[in-house]
């Protein structure tokens, strides 16, 4: 994702933000808004491990997890 937001100009933050399941970071974008046009925006990632068998059955990630995740997307985006 890093490589994509860089190229879109957003201004990425020094250090990386380690990953982890619901894990938030805000970015605005470098410049004022996307590619360095003023006006632009922020965006919010939010971490959220894979759905995979091998997580869902070791309980790394369990379908309240993903909700919550889902939840929060919701609410930063307005939704909720």
């Amino acid at each position: 994702m890093w490589p994509v937001l860089r190229s879109a100009g957003f201004a990425l933050p020094r250090p990386r933000p380690s990953f982890g399941h619901g894990a938030q970071v805000r970015l605005g974008a470098a410049g004022g808004g996307p590619g360095g046009k003023p006006g632009g925006g922020q965006i919010v990632l939010i971490g959220c491990y894979h759905p995979s068998q091998q997580n869902t059955f070791t309980g790394r990630v369990t379908p309240a997890m993903l909700d919550a995740v889902f939840r929060r997307a919701a609410v930063e985006a307005g939704l909720a």
